[in-house]
């Protein structure tokens, strides 16, 4: 089966180290396992000392068979990054906070232009969820409307046409809703008067929350995926969400990253399991070793 690998963010060595942990050896070239498959779920670039070494192994195992992978918001974002908008500049602004986010990825890649394009082109062709009659996975939020939404819209084949990215920027439409909670994740607004400082500086006044916790019936204290001392313990006010849809416990497993977790892994329900323990930030880079089970384990988690 599987073995479901977290947000890597550049740091191949980590990721090479893992891979080795669970078994998979290089074969021309290629990392591979006899009897198993990786399977990543994306934000491969940014932040990280190795990033074109990181796209190199996960595109080569990708390309023989040896893995799947998907698309994170970092990748989608150097799309918006790198696409021109017609009225000039890019669909992600080029802003001082965008550019910082992608500053190693540009950095790394200078003075080689045309694989930094392919590597934008094989972005694209990145899946930004997937299932199977025993799993789901994806980047940061599995929204079944969300997911039934985007596999409606007529030109959608699995992965995102130029055509769709342009749409998926357009702020309030059906597809830029959709697009912006599966790969990024729910927020909600914190009540009033209360805002916190994110891992990178940024002043927020919403907060990333446990879709898979019926929201109106938890806290604002308990549905913030980041523990936050001056969130209160009042119900939260379900009229920020756009939806109050959330992961029932009966539903199969689903993996994703995207959360930067902190301490030891472990699973977040017996069916829910984030794979993004920070490793770009001297946190672990975490694999689950997935064997169809439907009753998740944290026996089956490695990491480095």
């Amino acid at each position: 089966m599987y073995d479901f690998i977290g947000d890597i963010h550049g740091h191949a060595d980590k990721l090479e180290a893992l891979l080795e942990k669970m078994g998979y050896s290089k074969k021309a070239g290629v990392y591979q396992h006899p009897t198993r498959k990786a399977f990543f779920v994306g934000d491969y670039i940014d932040r990280g000392p190795k990033i074109r070494e990181t796209l190199q192994i996960v595109k080569a195992m990708r390309d023989t068979n040896n893995a799947r992978a998907l698309m994170g918001n970092h990748e989608y974002n150097a799309l918006c990054f790198h696409y021109p908008e017609s009225s000039g500049g890019h669909l992600r602004k080029h802003k001082i906070k965008n550019i910082i986010q992608h500053y190693e990825t540009l950095k790394q890649f200078q003075n080689r232009q045309s694989e930094y394009e392919e590597y934008i082109n094989w972005f694209k062709s990145l899946p930004v969820f997937f299932e199977t009659n025993e799993f789901r996975a994806v980047h940061a939020c599995w929204d079944q409307d969300n997911i039934d939404y985007i596999k409606s819209q007529p030109l959608y084949d699995a992965k995102l046409t130029d055509e769709y990215i342009y749409e998926s920027v357009s702020e309030g439409s059906r597809f830029n809703i959709a697009i912006e909670e599966t790969l990024k994740g729910k927020e909600i607004s914190m009540p009033p008067g209360l805002s916190f400082t994110d891992k990178d500086g940024e002043l927020r006044k919403e907060i990333r929350i446990k879709w898979w916790e019926d929201p109106s019936k938890t806290s604002y204290k308990d549905i913030s995926i980041e523990p936050l001392d001056s969130l209160p313990d009042t119900s939260v006010d379900t009229s920020f969400l756009k939806n109050t849809n959330f992961y029932a416990e009966d539903k199969k497993p689903v993996f994703f990253g995207h959360y930067w977790l902190k301490g030891n892994p472990s699973i977040n329900r017996n069916n829910i399991c984030c794979l993004d323990y920070s490793v770009a930030k001297e946190g672990k880079l975490v694999a689950y070793r997935f064997d169809g089970e439907q009753v998740l384990s944290n026996e089956k988690l490695v990491y480095v």
